[in-house]
């Protein structure tokens, strides 16, 4: 069991030399841990066999609600069944269809034309034999992609018209893209799920026998209430479970619907238009880059070493590169690599990605590291409970049946031969509810659910602080990072970019738009590659609307440069052809295109970082003399400045164009011997605030580092500027440091240097990797932020994986654990304090419920033992059940995060869930509330000078002063449970509004059981007095906590101390 509570290894040094704890002994102890079935610190990528463990260990009384929302494994195994099944179906068809066209064309027949597609040339049924069929005979019958294009009536081009009409008329005729889901379970699903729990099962039974046995020896009249009180207060119980697990439900629901609501760029009427992936009809024209999802079924217009990743469709881990003659594209594939435009000829239902999603739409969910140890620490109190259950059930029969339990007036309950038969099974009865009662308090089957709870209010929360989470997991692991590797651009910087520096054929302009000092072949030049070399795009609005530029960050702020140099986009893209492009790789830091002009001169295009691009560069145009000095000193002094540098160059292709489709795909792009047409400087601010924010990390014992693709020089004073280097002196190697330095070390070297990388340039995304590797191996917890496709290892490899929601490709996404949102830096910190605030919120509920039943069953057990009565019933102990379990994770787990949380290092993933502060606070209120109360219970008589009055009554209200005291102690140790670590535990209690009012019902609730409901949880009314009584017991609490905070507690956690004695003992 130490496990569940073990420190972290990274953050205590031991000095073996004092001799206070042996190598051996560590080994024994690591071996000791890791063997148990709870010890999983990270289930991003645990085994199904790891998970399967802990399941089979952990004691369960409702393994229905316990596991919901934990990995099912056995509907992933079924998961896995069909989709096989389905790829198995989609080749059949083909395979069938294929066979059946051979024989018409065997017998010289045709296949008849299908019917009309309303005001369409063409049919659903004759698009799903193009497409889902990947018949290339049908879509030449049909007049190739542009046939096709035209009896869509849509441009491939301009894209549709996408007005209201259009689009409904669209949706209407070939569906949307849209498929159905399975319903989420309703509240019926939840209210049966909750009745499932043995012991309220147990429970039920025992009450219809109280009801049955009451009624038969006391008569209708007054038999019924012990029976129907029982019932009553289990359906409360499962009533209460059922509608906080069902809101649960509902708020994992909208978290599905925002992950699969991607949004994308489509083409309609000319422009590009961003709208969500539900929105897609039949006959839109999308523009595809490498990461992109392919949204639909379609098929490709025009693609330039066009790669889709089909795994997700065929199951075979094989690259299928698109060209003419293999134009069909499957809905839920990725790009693996280049670009094109595609258009769209099946949606929804109408796709195999659709069939699919309708059959396994539904969540499995996933485990989290916390919940599977509070799984262990629910077990581990689960069986202490049960063995004091089966005590109190033992010596209370024992007791029962020799003749030893008293009525209050003194008479002996059961004497052999003389009591009936039904009055001893009654009194038996009773006695097993206490015991059955006591183990539905003494097992905390909602503590592992309590995790559920926090992350599901956590996740609702942080989508209004711009972070949607998309494993469970990672929101909890964010509170134990040790490190952040974040991007630069769009992420520390406002990605709002603009050219300022211009350096064109050996000279600065000033402004860097004065076109009059550009020569007219420069310029024509120069306008040629910003307009063909880019993919973006320039929308012209007819009438006098303003122009719109659509791309990255930097291909708009090239377009908008170009635009003032008086380029007409649309004019110079038909003057010439494209051939060949090469994407812009992150490797390579530049992308380049092939053009043929309308004379035939080919031109090569390039254009990238501006060192690399320079490197490649022989001639200046329009220079003379030694200017590559002149160019490589305007670099260092733009990226001095925070600029990024971007070169362009061409050269002219004097040799032979391959003209085969094939080898044109092989064809690999000259890029040497170029001419330098220009190297411009694009300003991106650094983001408000974000200095503040890196502040607060490193505060928090956070280190944050950059990682960019950028020039050194630039990523140093970005980094200065945002605080993640504090002055030049920190801007030595390894501090900062350069990708290619940084990959030629060996594993060893990389591992020490990492720890020193502040800032790392000119990186590629293999280097990011590296980098996490290096950082995982010295024991951090490493967050990453990500936006490309070659970022995808890096995010998976992570503890967590941060994507960037607006410039975030789909497989960096997908990859990811949260996807930023807003890509804002400071929106990662936000995840920080919500990941602290998980688990710190887990903590302070433990305590609490740990606190209840620590003194319910001591306050139990000793009464009943000494006495043979429990002063707390089974009614009034399942109203304290709810109060712990149900309510208490409502008001506990649902507390924002604080300030506090920031001013604190991280928590280890090995951290114990129950520190020795815990301990301390849960060991004083315990031994207080025990201490009162078994006062009470013995001496209660006389202390509330109750000898002269009826035994009976006397008795009552004893025990019901008892009761109300201790549930007023759990009502104020709810407000110090808030801040196990702090002496003021009111500070911002009024931003809670759940907990005051969970407070409050409590209070209002406990006062209606007293005053009014006493028949059925066996109390009577108290007096003034009694009620002041009952709260100065549990106002005690407080100032208690405050003394109790003053004790200083030891470093070393409390199971460490008893491990190493009884590893000792062990080895003597």
């Amino acid at each position: 069991m130490s496990n569940l509570f073990k420190g972290s290894p990274y953050r205590r040094r031991r000095d073996l030399e004092s001799g206070s704890r042996s190598a051996d002994l560590d080994r024994d102890l690591d071996d000791y841990e890791s063997s148990s079935p709870f010890n999983i610190t990270s289930t991003k990528n645990a085994s199904v066999e790891r998970l399967r463990r802990w399941r089979q260990a952990a004691l369960v009384l409702n393994a229905s609600r316990r596991f919901r929302y934990t990995l099912d494994l056995k509907k992933e195994e079924e998961k896995k069944q069909i989709l096989r099944k389905i790829r198995a179906h989609a080749q059949a068809i083909r395979a069938a269809y294929l066979f059946k066209e051979a024989g018409l064309r065997v017998n010289g027949t045709t296949d008849p034309q299908k019917t009309s597609g309303g005001d369409f040339a063409v049919s659903q049924e004759q698009l799903t034999t193009v497409t889902r069929d990947h018949n290339i005979t049908a879509l030449q019958e049909l007049g190739g992609v542009k046939g096709l294009a035209e009896a869509l009536k849509t441009s491939p081009e301009k894209g549709i018209l996408g007005d209201d009409s259009d689009l409904v008329k669209r949706k209407n005729v070939f569906g949307s893209n849209t498929y159905p889901q399975k319903k989420g379970r309703s509240f019926w699903m939840f209210l049966w799920e909750a009745w499932q729990d043995l012991t309220l099962i147990i429970l039920m039974v025992a009450a219809a026998a109280s009801l049955a046995l009451g009624i038969k020896t006391e008569g209708i009249k007054e038999g019924w209430y012990d029976g129907v009180s029982i019932a009553f207060a289990v359906l409360l119980v499962i009533v209460v479970t059922a509608i906080s697990d069902y809101r649960q439900s509902l708020q994992f629901q909208n978290l599905n619907e925002e992950k699969r609501n991607i949004h994308l760029e489509v083409i309609r009427g000319g422009r590009r238009v961003e709208v969500s992936i539900y929105d897609i009809v039949v006959g839109d024209v999308i523009p595809l880059n490498i990461g992109d999802q392919v949204p639909a079924d379609g098929i490709l217009i025009t693609g330039h070493s066009l790669s889709i990743d089909e795994s997700s469709m065929t199951g075979e881990s094989k690259i299928v590169h698109k060209s003419t003659s293999e134009p069909f594209l499957m809905s839920g594939c990725k790009v693996a690599d280049g670009s094109g435009t595609m258009l769209v000829t099946g949606v929804g239902i109408n796709t195999e990605w659709g069939l699919l999603m309708a059959s396994i739409s539904e969540d499995t969910g996933e485990e989290t590291p916390l919940q599977v140890r509070l799984n262990g620490v629910a077990t581990f109190i689960g069986i202490v409970g049960l063995s004091v259950a089966v005590l109190v059930l033992v010596v209370l029969m024992i007791r029962y049946f020799t003749g030893h339990t008293k009525n209050p007036d003194g008479s002996i309950q059961f004497k052999a031969g003389r009591t009936s038969v039904s009055a001893a099974v009654d009194g038996a009865i009773k006695i097993f509810t206490v015991a059955v009662t006591i183990v539905v308090v003494a097992v905390p089957e909602g503590l592992p659910l309590a995790v559920t709870l926090t992350l599901a209010y956590s996740m609702r929360k942080m989508m209004r602080d711009k972070a949607l989470v998309r494993r469970l997991s990672a929101c909890e692991t964010m509170g134990s990072a040790t490190t952040i590797c974040s991007d630069k651009t769009g992420t520390l910087t406002l990605n709002e970019m603009t050219v300022v520096d211009a350096y064109v054929g050996g000279q600065k302009l000033d402004p860097p738009d004065n076109k009059a000092r550009l020569s007219g072949v420069l310029s024509s030049l120069l306008i040629q590659g910003v307009a063909q070399n880019t993919n973006g795009s320039v929308f012209v609005p007819e009438g006098a609307g303003d122009v719109e530029v659509s791309g990255s960050p930097t291909e708009k702020a090239i377009l908008v440069w170009g635009l003032k140099l008086g380029m007409d986009f649309d004019a110079v893209r038909s003057q010439s052809t494209l051939v060949h492009v090469f994407p812009f790789n992150s490797e390579k830091k530049r992308g380049g295109v092939a053009l043929q002009s309308a004379e035939s001169q080919v031109y090569i295009h390039w254009k990238g970082a501006a060192e690399i691009v320079l490197a490649c560069c022989s001639r200046y145009s329009d220079a003379s003399g030694e200017v590559a000095l002149f160019f490589k000193n305007a670099i260092e002094d733009m990226a001095a400045r925070s600029l990024r540098c971007v070169a362009i160059a061409y050269r002219p292709y004097e040799e032979k164009v391959p003209a085969d489709e094939q080898q044109l795909m092989q064809w690999k792009l000259p890029e040497d011997d170029l001419i330098l047409l220009a190297i411009v400087g694009i300003k991106d601010p650094c983001r408000p605030g974000v200095r503040d924010a890196i502040q607060l990390c490193q505060n928090a014992g956070v280190k944050v580092r950059m990682v960019t693709g950028d020039n050194l020089q630039t990523a140093k004073a970005i980094a200065l500027e945002c605080g993640i280097l504090g002055s030049d002196a920190d801007a030595v190697e390894p501090n900062l440091i350069e990708g290619r330095i940084f990959r030629a070390y060996s594993d060893e070297q990389r591992e020490e240097i990492a720890e020193k990388i502040s800032v790392m340039g000119r990186s590629s995304p293999n280097d990011k990797l590296l980098l996490v590797q290096a950082l995982r191996k010295r024991g951090h917890v490493v967050a990453v932020t990500g936006d490309g496709t070659n970022d995808a290892p890096a995010l998976h490899e992570a503890d967590i994986g941060l994507s960037m929601g607006i410039q975030g490709t789909e497989v960096a996404k997908e990859s990811s654990d949260i996807i930023i949102l807003d890509d804002n830096f400071a929106s990662v910190v936000k995840v920080v304090r919500w990941g602290r605030s998980v688990y710190a919120n887990i903590q302070k509920f433990i305590q609490f419920q740990l606190t209840v039943n620590v003194a319910a069953l001591i306050i139990n057990v000793v009464a009943a033992i000494s006495s043979g009565d429990v002063p707390l019933n089974a009614v009034q102990l399942l109203w304290v059940n709810l109060i712990m379990d149900t309510l208490g994770a409502l008001a506990l787990a649902t507390e924002p995060p604080t300030d506090h949380l920031m001013h604190r290092p991280p928590v280890g993933r090995r951290e114990p869930l129950i520190t020795n502060i815990m301990w301390r606070n849960l060991l004083i209120q315990a031994s207080y509330q025990v201490s009162v109360l078994l006062v009470l219970n013995f001496q209660g008589k006389r202390l509330l000078s109750l000898q002269h009055d009826n035994a009976d009554h006397a008795n009552k209200v004893k025990n019901t002063i008892i009761f109300n005291a201790f549930v007023l102690c759990q009502i104020f140790n709810e407000f110090n449970a808030r801040k196990p670590d702090e002496k003021n535990v009111f500070r911002g209690v009024t931003k809670n509004r759940l907990f005051i009012g969970i407070v409050a019902m409590t209070l209002i609730l406990q006062v209606v059981i007293i005053e009014f409901i006493g028949k059925f949880t066996s109390t009577v009314k108290l007096n003034w007095k009694h009620w002041l009584l009952s709260v100065g017991i549990a106002f005690v609490s407080w100032p208690l906590a405050i003394v109790g905070k003053l004790i200083p507690v030891p470093k070393t956690p409390l199971h460490e101390f008893f491990t190493r004695k009884f590893y000792r003992h062990g080895r003597h």
